[in-house]
């Protein structure tokens, strides 16, 4: 195979598939632990927010999203979202498949005692087997609202000719995690006795997104700094291509 001249160009797709595999790590676990919960206070509000540790790694899906955005395009940024989607479709099925088959039994690692085959089943089913509308409803919500949260990063990309990071970062992320939210909230609880509880679901786990997204900022700041320091040549040539300028102001 022809090997591309253009300087730093096997760098710059290795980092690609670096930012790939945290993206499609984050995604898959935080399906996998989706059944935890935990109580957040913000701000001394008390026993209002109760959300699962599937959001914890969640929001980290989206930085790399608008990394990838800024510093590879959109048509490559939407390909790691259609193989994030894939990989949750893999990882529910060999749940599903483990799930089915029998346990002979196990070691408590802790305490060295054995483990009855069908008491670790109850307890493998009641942590992972009962995942699947959660992971089917978050495998939903989630290319619906990486897909959006792409199309608008670099709809804010042309309207800012390239400037104000900052400005498609946020705006992006933080409403793409409300329909996020929204979508996965709806799907898991309506028609379930928590139904009369879904606009305060949605508020907590929207209300966390945003707050991290905010967070996030400096990080999105620093890899699209380093990628315009890494790989100059193939920055200017994206920027003249998707914004008309050899060199936008990143403020």
């Amino acid at each position: 195979m022809k090997r591309n001249s253009e300087p730093g160009f096997d760098a710059y797709d290795v980092a690609y598939l670096y930012l790939a595999a945290i993206f499609l790590a984050a995604l898959v676990v935080c399906n996998l632990i989706v059944q935890k919960f935990f109580l957040w206070e913000p701000l001394g509000i008390k026993n209002w927010f109760y959300l699962s540790a599937g959001i914890l790694p969640y929001p980290l899906t989206f930085l790399v999203t608008d990394i990838l955005s800024e510093c590879y395009g959109r048509r490559r940024a939407n390909q790691v979202v259609y193989a994030g989607f894939v990989a949750s479709v893999f990882v529910l099925g060999v749940v599903l498949l483990a799930d089915s088959v029998k346990s002979v039994g196990a070691v408590d690692l802790l305490t060295g005692e054995a483990i009855e085959g069908r008491v670790f089943d109850r307890w493998f089913h009641q942590i992972f087997g009962t995942t699947g509308r959660a992971i089917a409803a978050s495998m939903a919500a989630y290319l619906v609202a990486q897909l959006i949260d792409i199309r608008i990063f670099h709809f804010w990309r042309r309207v800012t000719g390239g400037k104000h990071l900052w400005l498609r970062n946020n705006a992006s992320t933080i409403l793409s995690q409300l329909v996020d939210t929204t979508l996965v909230v709806t799907f898991l609880f309506v028609g379930t006795s928590q139904a009369p509880n879904i606009p305060k679901m949605i508020v907590a786990g929207w209300s966390f997104k945003a707050f991290v997204a905010l967070l996030d900022t400096p990080f999105f700041y620093g890899a699209v700094f380093l990628w315009r320091r890494w790989f100059p040549e193939i920055m200017a040539a994206r920027d003249q291509m998707e914004v008309g300028s050899s060199n936008p102001a990143a403020s």
